[in-house]
């Protein structure tokens, strides 16, 4: 086989999987696509590698189109919320805001928060920091963010993954992952869609 063939067919299957990918994608989402509110039932779990045992709670997820979601959990006391742009989360009694126009961190994050709210995949393979992959029908989004090092040393978060069901368009998991081992993951279950 002539090289040029060998890269052809290789590009070829790669331009395959990624077309797979977004059909995966937009059939994942194809629920929220039109949908006005979702809500469902969050539980969060708090994993530090250090602690024997995790920090579990329940609470719920509203999403309204077209950009915005609040996680609650706790009874209210603890949230992850995004409105467009803007991010807050309150954990343990601290508020910690910031804005993905100033925070590269953020970026990819909101784009495919924003892309699973609409039900739009719009090219979030082309947002810098992002890789998707899809098996035995789960579709996992990572977003791992493009920052300089002293960037990185003052990052709440080091990655995020959202995992999301293509049989029944629902967001699986959201995991924040933190410094080594530590991470924050919330798991979704009882959508109902409006």
């Amino acid at each position: 086989m002539t090289k040029k063939l060998y890269t052809f067919l290789l590009l070829g299957a790669l331009s395959m999987s990624a077309i797979a990918q977004t059909a995966d994608f937009q059939k994942a989402v194809s629920r929220f696509k039109g949908a006005t509110r979702v809500t469902a039932v969050a539980t969060r779990v708090n994993h530090k590698a250090a602690v024997a045992k995790d920090d579990k709670v329940t609470g719920t997820m509203t999403i309204t189109s077209p950009n915005k979601m609040n996680i609650s959990v706790a009874g209210g006391k603890e949230q992850l919320d995004m409105n467009g742009n803007d991010f807050s989360m309150v954990m343990h009694g601290n508020t910690h805001k910031t804005n993905s126009r100033k925070d590269n961190q953020f970026v990819a994050f909101q784009a495919v928060l924003t892309a699973i709210i609409t039900g739009d995949y719009a090219g979030i393979d082309q947002v810098s920091g992002v890789s998707m992959t899809e098996a035995d029908g789960i579709v996992s989004i990572t977003m791992d963010p493009t920052v300089g090092q002293a960037q990185k040393k003052r990052m709440m978060f080091t990655s995020f993954v959202i995992t999301l069901d293509v049989k029944k368009g629902e967001i699986r998991t959201l995991r924040m992952n933190g410094r080594g081992k530590n991470y924050t993951e919330y798991a979704f279950s009882g959508f109902v869609f409006k």
